[in-house]
């Protein structure tokens, strides 16, 4: 057995050997004929090659290592010279039995031996010609068998294609030498001065780089021309692979290239910003480094940040993803892991502080008392999501200013109106160019600690798009189960919300997600009662525009009277935000007087507030007389607080059919339906003839057609103007209901109790009609604001009647007969 050394085409270079060896390395016309003329031995001792397969005329050193190679090459060196050769199937098996070798191999002649220190033995082996073996004779101390010479069949001398075969196989094998950095470029000279046509063939096989089964199935190919032409094809191949390979080493050298360039000029770069005492990159590592050393963190954080940190150092400064990796690294370092503000457990400072910003919000002050006195005896609780919702003007979002100085937190506030991405709340990716944090990562890093105040300012506006739905992006951050890893896409970590005490607000709960409503504590803020805008005014409207426009009390005096005034006859709002605009204009006319010189009042009168903003244009909302009959007060709720609403009816002769008008939604269109059905089943009840009112056509308006308007609320006003219009029995003065009704009779309970009232009291209201079921809603209202009213608690529709109509028929009442 030998372990045979594989050698390219620089098997030339065996010429260098002692030049008393007799070797041929390249083969003549005349060489080649004189060995075919040879005759071959009948019997051969056999030598396996372990790798490679010698061809014909082939010159190639072979290291013999096994006892039996050795002793078969020794016997051979002293006798005639002459071996069989033949390439192993299996290169790992260490001691090969007939069938573990290929029976075509070649006769070789041994040119030299050199004994090597190592014990082993190379050889230098010249092939002659093919043989078979015929018939193995013995395998002990080595091979020997019976061989017979393979012929083959060569082409004639004046074969056109053979020809260009050859000469296609002379010009690749001198492009892959070309194309090769291993092959000395003087084998292209060899290649030129092989004359024997077979020995080129069977010289490039036998350097060619393919396997021992590939060279095996060339040789015993016995027509010479189609062993070229497969050789042409392996030639072909390699040729590809090398002009590829060295196109990727010339891309790949020209970058590295480039970025060699690139770290000489930045490290002259920084030599020179160290020389002009500039901060440089190491600098700014050694600093984050210091700050990283400094944090509290958890050790997952710290592990993350040190991997990352690792990345930031190996990156080139010019890389786009430079920049987005130190911003990745600054908002780590920045953000307020683990630092918290102390809370205040001060409840009557709180108390005060809270009285002091806001008048009146009872619940809500209330609710922030409760938080307060639990967080004092556990000190551990994690924080409400609490959602103030009301119409606008009312001290939503302000009142999170007065909580965050009462708990003695930081305070941050978002709008999320409008907001319609998905990615402002949870951040961008930090593979997109331009990366950022979401807005709620943005802001905790402003706040400085990790359990500010946190105002989610118009929550009910959020918008969807195809950037996503920014309302679930939320349910993680209002959820207190899951919000102590909330997920941020450019931080790739969780970061602890749970000690964030988050306030939403909104105008109206009907627009928020059911899931997103669920994880808040909803606290309702009612529209203020005219004596609470009067003391608003007073405490903090009034000093903070005299403020905002250079004045001091001194300058200007306005009267609880005036307030009173500019609040029901030039505002129409549950908040405060008109009445603000009416004080400003008012107190701009006072600094206009100054400014010019001009006399003017410094206590302001009544003739004064109608001379500076006009003639009352709220008197349309005060009740009317209601001297004509179907004329009726109703009490309505809207995104801006309470209302009164008229609704009126008229009756013609006709069909008995129903015309409604007033813009309204379906809603209010069936309470008009069942109200009259109701009428016509129960017309004794009220002293009617149901088959007189078939008769008649009513027609039922609810006025200002422009505004949209739908609820239940109005049913029992619906019911009460057409029992007045079909009865011409008037509704008593100063009188308004809200309800709604059934087809039985009954009055079921409505919402938004307190703005109705708020709006029934500005109207100069004394007396209302609403369900009994909404007693507990009366409750709830402060009693001061409830004084001049009187309740009416009704269940049933005949009770509504006998309580709103008066005995007495209008005049000139129109006859129904």
């Amino acid at each position: 057995m030998s372990n045979q050394k594989l050698i390219s085409f620089d098997s030339l270079s065996l010429q260098d050997f002692n030049a008393d060896a007799e070797m041929i390395p390249l083969m003549t016309p005349e060489d080649e004929e004189e060995m075919a003329n040879e005759d071959l031995p009948k019997t051969l001792p056999i030598l396996p090659l372990r790798n490679t397969v010698l061809f014909p005329g082939v010159v190639i050193p072979i290291t013999a290592g096994r006892d039996k190679s050795i002793k078969l090459i020794n016997d051979a060196n002293a006798g005639d010279k002459i071996i069989g050769v033949v390439a192993q199937k299996n290169e790992d098996i260490e001691d090969p039995s007939m069938n573990d070798i290929y029976p075509i191999g070649t006769v070789a002649r041994i040119l030299r031996v050199l004994k090597m220190p190592d014990g082993n033995v190379t050889v230098i082996l010249q092939g002659k010609k093919r043989f078979e073996i015929d018939a193995m004779i013995s395998e002990r101390p080595y091979f020997k068998a019976d061989i017979k010479e393979v012929p083959e069949k060569r082409p004639g001398i004046y074969d056109t294609e053979f020809n260009a075969i050859i000469d296609s196989m002379r010009e690749l094998a001198i492009e892959i030498i070309k194309e090769s950095p291993n092959i000395p470029t003087e084998a292209t000279f060899a290649i030129k001065n092989i004359e024997s046509q077979s020995f080129l063939i069977n010289f490039i096989s036998s350097n060619m780089n393919l396997s021992v089964q590939e060279k095996q199935n060339l040789l015993e190919m016995n027509v010479l021309k189609e062993r070229a032409l497969e050789t042409l094809k392996y030639m072909n191949v390699e040729l590809q692979k090398l002009e590829l390979k060295n196109d990727i080493q010339t891309k790949v050298r020209i970058d590295l290239d480039q970025q060699q360039r690139e770290y000489f000029l930045h490290q002259q770069m920084k030599t020179i910003q160290e020389e002009l005492g500039g901060v440089t990159y190491e600098q700014e590592f050694e600093e984050m480094r210091q700050r990283a050393k400094a944090k509290k963190w958890d050790e997952k954080t710290a592990k993350n940040f040190e991997k990352e940190f690792s990345k930031f150092q190996r990156m080139n400064p010019q890389s786009p993803d430079f920049g987005i990796q130190r911003n990745y690294l600054e908002l780590i370092l920045d953000l307020p892991w683990e630092h918290f503000s102390k809370d205040k457990f001060d409840l009557k400072n709180a108390q005060k502080i809270l009285d002091r910003d806001h008048f009146g919000l009872e619940d809500v002050k209330k609710r922030i008392i409760e938080h307060l006195a639990v967080l004092k005896l556990r000190n551990d609780m994690k924080s409400p999501i609490l959602c103030l919702t009301g119409p606008p003007g009312v001290g939503k979002t302000s009142i999170g200013r007065s909580i965050a100085e009462a708990l003695g937190r930081e305070y941050v506030r978002i709008s999320l109106g409008g907001l319609r991405d998905e990615a402002e709340i949870r951040g961008h990716r930090k593979t997109y160019i331009g990366a950022m944090p979401g807005r709620i990562i943005q802001n905790i890093k402003k706040a400085g600690t990790s359990n500010p105040v946190f105002i989610l300012d118009e929550i009910d506006k959020l918008s969807i798009s195809h950037n996503g739905d920014p309302s679930s992006a939320l349910l993680e951050v209002l959820d207190p189960e899951q919000n102590n890893s909330f997920y941020d896409n450019f931080l790739e970590m969780g970061y602890d919300l749970s000690k964030v005490m988050f306030i939403a607000t909104s105008n109206t709960m009907s627009t928020i997600q059911p899931a997103l409503r669920d994880r808040m504590e909803v606290i309702q803020m009612s529209g203020y009662t005219i004596e609470e805008k009067v003391e608003i005014a007073r405490q903090h409207l009034v000093p903070k525009q005299l403020k905002e426009h250079g004045l001091t009390a001194k300058d200007l005096t306005i009267g609880k009277k005036q307030l009173e005034k500019i609040v029901e006859g030039y505002t129409r709002e549950s908040g405060v935000r008109g009445l603000e605009q009416k004080i400003a204009q008012v107190i701009r006319n006072a600094a206009k007087s100054i400014a010019l010189e001009e006399s003017y009042n410094v206590k302001l009168t009544d003739e004064d507030v109608v001379a500076i903003l006009g003639a009352p244009k709220l008197e349309r909302d005060k009740a009317e007389g209601n001297e004509v009959a179907g004329v009726v007060t109703g009490l309505a709720w809207t995104s801006v607080g309470g209302d009164i609403l008229f609704i009126e009816s008229s009756i013609s002769k006709g069909k008995g059919s129903l015309t409604l008008t007033g813009n309204l939604g379906n809603v209010m269109k069936e309470s008009a339906t069942i109200a009259l059905e109701y009428i016509k089943a129960n017309a004794e009840l009220f002293g009617l003839d149901q088959d007189v009112i078939g008769k008649y056509n009513i027609h039922l308006h609810v006025p200002e057609g422009a505004t949209p308007k739908d609820g239940p609320s109005a049913g029992i006003a619906m019911l009460t103007s057409m029992v007045s219009l079909l009865t011409q029995r008037k509704v008593k003065k100063s009188l308004a209901m809200t309800g709604e009704i059934t087809l039985r009779g009954k009055v079921l309970p409505v919402g938004g109790i307190k703005e109705k009232i708020l709006a029934a009291k500005r109207a100069n209201i004394k007396e209302i009609i609403l369900c009994h079921e909404n007693e507990s809603d009366i409750n709830d209202i402060n009693a001061e604001y409830r004084k001049g009213l009187t309740f009416h608690y009704v269940k049933e529709m005949q009770e509504v009647i006998s309580l709103a109509l008066t005995a007495q028929k209008v005049k000139n009442a129109k006859a129904i007969a």
